[in-house]
């Protein structure tokens, strides 16, 4: 008797997990015709805010790529894309509550990160770097000693700026700013004297101040950024759905249209990036 009522227990304890993981990504946007889609407000070209109140940019542009294949896959009518706007400090959370399926921002995909969420095959290759006003002096690392740098509280940047510092033996103090959008007012408030964060990032800061002249780039590149679609732990099948998509788009080279659409203005990809696309075009 004691024998059945244990593994009567087994039994029920094996069931949660089991009816869990079955109830995944896939289940959920199939049983409410909706997929909800996180985006940053101000991660240009990546992830923004358009003149028009709605989401746009490279990643964005992946994730509805990425939403139809669900469509066509679940064989649905129609499917809502529900844009959720998150900030590098709610994005994680706002995943693993349910908020949002899918973060289709500026995120690096680290193992730090893999300890709460998981990530698509890679989507583009940066690195981190710092913007100036072109009237500070600063063209070098060191001219930093002694500034204040802003850099956005909860991203890479925030510990890899650090990181370069201390290595270069520069003392300046860091700032913690909530977005991409607020640490450029500082700079132009005279609040700080740059801005860290991911070298694209900051070309299209200053690209889309309306004064591209008065900015500088350091020359300096000081950390691997590797993004990719942020996704919720454990749900293979979705995390397939979703890189089978970006698999597609690299074999048939759609993905070059897409970057060419956001980058084609600065420069073709790089070696690094190439690599990333022809890895990417897995078989089916």
């Amino acid at each position: 008797m004691r024998f059945e009522r244990w593994l009567l227990c087994v039994a029920t304890a094996l069931s949660f997990p089991l009816s869990a993981l079955a109830a995944g990504t896939l289940d959920k946007i199939k049983a409410s015709r909706t997929i909800s889609l996180g985006y940053r407000e101000a991660s240009i070209p990546f992830s923004y805010t358009g003149d028009d109140n709605q989401p746009w940019g490279y990643s964005v542009d992946l994730c509805t790529r990425v939403a139809a294949a669900i469509v066509k896959q679940l064989g649905l009518e129609e499917l809502q894309l529900q844009w959720v706007p998150v900030t590098p400090e709610t994005r994680v959370a706002k995943l693993k509550s349910g908020a949002i399926d899918l973060e289709c921002g500026s995120t690096t995909s680290s193992l730090a990160r893999m300890q709460e969420v998981d990530f698509s095959l890679l989507t583009f290759v940066d690195g981190g770097s710092y913007l100036t006003r072109k009237a500070s002096g600063i063209k070098r690392l060191d001219d930093l000693a002694g500034k204040r740098i802003a850099v956005a509280a909860g991203t890479t940047s925030e510990r890899t700026i650090a990181e370069a510092l201390t290595q270069h033996q520069v003392g300046a103090q860091l700032v913690k700013v909530s977005d991409h959008q607020q640490g450029l007012a500082a700079m132009v408030q005279g609040k700080v004297d740059a801005y860290a964060s991911d070298r694209s990032l900051l070309i299209g800061l200053a690209l889309d101040s309306g004064n591209q002249s008065d900015w500088v780039l350091g020359p300096e590149t000081f950390s691997y950024e590797p993004y990719a679609l942020m996704m919720r732990r454990n749900d293979a099948d979705f995390r397939l759905a979703v890189n089978r998509e970006l698999a597609r788009l690299s074999r048939s080279r759609e993905i070059y249209t897409i970057y060419d659409r956001w980058f084609g203005y600065l420069a073709k990809p790089g070696v690094k990036l190439e690599s990333v696309y022809f890895l990417n075009g897995l078989p089916e």
